[in-house]
């Protein structure tokens, strides 16, 4: 179905904006949040409107979140958690635990839907947005680490980790190439030898 944007819609498009979308996205969710209206003749007609209040009352609230995300940008926040030698959480952190966390340390409500992260399910450091406004994103850090243990500790722990991984990759790509050459020479040698044999 074909929808005319009403607000802005995170990975979507602007107010004004014309979608394709698919019919449940636009009659379970768009239509009756009143995020979108059916894309009809009459609602087009509309679109400039539309996307004139929308541009005003977008610098508006950018303007008063641009606080917020400076704010934002700057924040870490820790978590103490149970993890396998290996850094591999008992558990995760969800976007709902990171969302608690940030708007008590920053003092401003911010809904678990605003953080754009799957769940961590590793110590270490991680980058994740949160988005205030479709314009300003800020990233902030999470760092998971093992009770017991120091900050520092875990991200040193994340790094040799990540560094064992890359040295796995690399050196198992040429060990591979290099068997498939070698199979390849042994079965062009027992070719003509095994050919007499058969006459």
């Amino acid at each position: 179905m074909k929808v005319l944007l009403l607000q802005d819609v995170y990975k979507l498009g602007r107010a004004g904006d014309v979608k394709k979308v698919a019919n449940g996205y636009g009659r379970n969710y768009l239509l009756p949040q009143g995020l979108a209206v059916l894309a009809t003749p009459g609602a087009l007609k509309q679109t400039e409107r539309i996307r004139k209040d929308a541009n005003t009352q977008r610098d508006l609230i950018n303007k008063e979140m641009s606080g917020v995300a400076e704010q934002l940008a700057s924040v870490t926040i820790t978590f103490p958690v149970r993890a396998s030698e290996i850094g591999r959480l008992y558990g995760s952190i969800n976007s709902r635990m990171i969302a608690a966390a940030v708007s008590e340390k920053v003092d401003v409500e911010i809904s678990y839907r605003q953080i754009d992260s799957q769940p961590i399910r590793m110590i270490g450091e991680h980058k994740v947005n949160v988005r205030l406004t479709v314009d300003l994103i800020p990233e902030i850090t999470v760092i998971a680490y093992r009770e017991g243990e120091s900050v520092a500790a875990a991200l040193e722990e994340s790094q040799i980790l990540a560094e064992a991984e890359i040295e796995v990759v690399v050196e198992a790509e040429p060990e591979g190439e290099t068997e498939s050459a070698n199979d390849a020479e042994t079965e062009v040698k027992a070719e003509p030898e095994t050919a007499p044999v058969e006459d």
